[in-house]
């Protein structure tokens, strides 16, 4: 097998995992999937990213402090949110959100329903650990889009010893408070969290596969004359 050919095996093979066991990943492990994400290029090798990774214990602890935030929070990311969603991306995220809700027998306009499973992103989907990825502020979109390499890295390099994740936007909104609440310098840009741990595969939340868009629409060539 070629390496090419390993290589988007295990894309291929990697998913958001919406539903995780209840049990732990080895420090020595979580440690290897660190250093492997740190490999990726970033610009001037400023390699901006810092993690904050949970045990299962803090995991619990975390997700009651933010789910007590949020009772009375008002969004403040450090990293302004899209604008919205048109053409393509619209469909795309509706495609993505009629997967999940079908998978777990949501009824479309249950907004019950979906509130409950929106909020499961703050139970971190049962995972027994959360990694807190920031970058430094002075490095602005670049340092995030650095740290984009970092994600992609870490969900690969974790999938490469059988360990599920999924990339969470969702914790984005409240940075000050998870400042705070990991003691973080104020000149860390919170980005996003991703949760990880070993996946149920019997929930109905990992039944689903997002599909990737065909080469048309993404690659535009020119040619000269």
């Amino acid at each position: 097998m070629s390496t090419l050919t390993s290589l988007e095996t295990l894309l291929s093979k990697r998913h958001s995992c919406r539903a995780f066991l209840n049990t732990p990943v080895a420090r020595c492990d979580i440690e290897q999937i660190v250093r492997v994400a740190g490999l990726v290029p970033s610009w001037c090798n400023a390699q901006p990213w810092q993690i904050v990774v949970t045990d299962h214990e803090e995991t619990a602890r975390f997700s009651d402090a933010l789910k007590e935030h949020l009772q009375s929070a008002k969004p403040a990311p450090d990293l302004l949110f899209p604008s919205g969603y048109t053409g393509l991306h619209k469909e795309r995220r509706r495609t993505c959100g009629f997967q999940l809700y079908d998978a777990v027998g949501i009824e479309k306009g249950d907004r019950a329903a979906s509130g409950t499973q929106m909020m499961e992103n703050f139970n971190f989907f049962g995972a027994p650990h959360v990694a807190i990825i920031s970058s430094s502020v002075e490095l602005g979109g670049y340092g995030a889009m650095d740290c984009g390499g970092f994600i992609t890295a870490f969900t690969l390099a974790a999938q490469a010893l059988g360990i599920a994740s999924i990339p969470q936007a969702a914790i984005a909104p409240y940075a000050p408070f998870i400042r705070d609440y990991f003691d973080l310098a104020e000149d860390r840009m919170i980005l996003c969290a991703i949760s990880f741990g070993y996946a149920d595969k019997d929930h109905p939340a990992n039944a689903f596969r997002t599909t990737r868009a065909p080469l048309g629409e993404i690659l535009d060539w020119k040619e000269g004359q």
